[in-house]
Parts: structure tokens; sequence; C-alpha cells
């Protein structure tokens, strides 16, 4: 494998996008969702006030809301990531692109992972851009900052990411169409799996958790969702609940009492390294 034409594809496909203008329309979509969150926030904080809620509690609120705000925006991101990767190899085979790219000295791996690498880094940027303007506007308009803003960026990114790889794998092999919807409904499945996995622990079922644990292996994307809560948990929340007791919080897909354990990020990133190697390899036996 050429690192250099890795390289090249890598850029082609960040140029291609440009010349489609999606990263022109992702930049507009960022812009006017940070500004709807601004004035959002900024008319609920001041009604807030207004009515004379202790500070803390704003703040408190402000947090959740923030929190909600994520989880919207993983799922926005997830589908951006989904319906940008499987066409990506899948419509080069359907248009016939792919003979004439294939036909200069170009591995079938180089091009899976060329594609790979020059979406991961429009996605991750749009993570990292809208995420973080998102935060700092919240935090502009209330005061509030989470304790760990990169942490939970890191992990918008990093789940958008496996998503990503999940949807460029399939479509080496399948239609494009094909690929995206069943990213989207893994992508589902995984999170509903972990909401049952919740559930599970604070109600103490424990074969209903076994089962979850083992979805949560295979799709990975709800672990790395607890790594954005906890990001933006606030320490004044998690001192409460363990004071109260967080057994029933722990159902809460809003809730993450600790961040995902070292080896479970490990395991995401072989997980990642793992899909885009069955991709490569799908894609050198497809027929084109």
């Amino acid at each position: 494998m050429t690192p250099r034409l890795v390289l090249i594809i890598a850029g082609l496909t960040v140029r291609e996008l440009t010349r489609r203008r999606v990263l022109w329309v992702l930049l507009g979509l960022s812009l006017a969702s940070v500004a709807f969150v601004g004035w959002g926030v900024e008319r609920l904080v001041s009604l807030a006030r207004a009515e004379g809620v202790a500070e803390l509690q704003v703040r408190i609120g402000v947090s959740q809301v923030l929190i909600l705000i994520a989880f919207m925006f993983s799922f926005v991101l997830a589908m951006s990531a989904a319906f940008l990767a499987a066409p990506a190899i899948a419509s080069d085979v359907e248009t016939g692109t792919v003979h004439a790219m294939l036909a200069r000295p170009l591995r079938r791996s180089e091009l899976v992972l060329g594609r790979w690498l020059g979406l991961s880094a429009v996605v991750a940027g749009y993570a990292a851009v809208s995420g973080s303007l998102a935060i700092g506007i919240v935090r502009l308009v209330s005061g509030h900052a989470p304790p760990e803003p990169q942490v939970a960026v890191a992990f918008l990114a990093f789940q958008a990411i496996a998503i990503l790889t999940l949807a460029l794998a399939l479509g080496s092999r399948l239609p494009s169409m094909a690929a995206g919807a069943i990213t989207v409904v893994v992508f589902g499945l995984g999170w509903f799996a972990g909401v049952l996995g919740n559930l599970a622990v604070a109600f103490d079922a424990a074969p209903l958790a076994a089962a979850t644990d083992v979805v949560r292996v295979i799709v990975p994307t709800d672990g790395l969702w607890r790594g954005v809560v906890f990001g933006l948990e606030p320490p004044l929340v998690l001192l409460l609940t363990t004071a109260r007791g967080a057994a029933a919080l722990e159902a809460n897909p809003f809730f993450a009492s600790a961040p995902p354990p070292a080896a479970f990020v490990a395991w995401s990133v072989a997980w990642v390294a793992l899909v885009l190697l069955a991709g490569m390899a799908a894609f050198r036996r497809r027929e084109l």
C-alpha cells in the first residue's frame, strides 16, 4: 500500500465534496443550528431568571438541555456520516468511475482507505466545529460551561467515524441505498440496546443486561455516546446522584456516572479498523 496514493484519494474525496457543495451545506447547517441553539437557550435562561429561579438550578437545567442538544446532534451527525459514506464506493462502481481509477497503479484497498480518510476528516471536522460552536454559544448566553467539552466533542466525532466506517464497508459490497439504510438501522438498534441495558442494570435484570452488553460490543456507538454525556455532565450532578444513589438514573440515556472504560475505547478503535479491513476485503472480491 502506497501512503501517497491514499492521501491523493483522500484529497480528491474532500475536493469532490467541496465541488458538490456538501461542505458548504454542512457549514450552513452548522451555523443555522448553532444560532437556533443560542437563541433557544438564551430565551429559556432569561425566562427562568425572570421567574426568580436560583442560578444553580438554571445552570443544572442548561447542562441537561445541552446534553439533549448533543443527543439530537449525534443523530444528525450519524445520518450525515452514513449517507456520505454509503455511496462513496458504491456510486463509483455504479457509474463506472472505478474502472478509470483502478486502471492506474491504484489498489482497491488504497481506494477504500483514501475514501475513508477523506470522509473521516470531513465528518470529524464537522463534529468538532459544530460541537465546539454549540458549547461556546451556550456558555456565552448562559454562563454554563461543561466540565470536559473537548472529551464530549471527541466522542461525538468518534461515534460518527464508527458509523461512517460501517456505511463505507457495506457500500463496498452493496448498493448505496441499501448500505445507508442498513447503517441507520444498525445505529438505531445499537442505541435501543443501550437503553435496554441501562434499564436492565437499574432493575437488576442480569440476563437482559448480559445480552445488551454483547450488542454494545458488536455495535459500540452507544458506549461512545456515554463518553459524550460524561464530558457534558456537571460535577455537581454526579455528586448529587452519588449522595442519593444513582441506581434509577442509570436507566437514563442522558446520564453517565463514569466515562467509557479504556478497554472499551481500545476495542472501539479496533472495531473501526476491523470493519474497515472487512470493507477492503469485500471490495477486493467484488466483481466490477
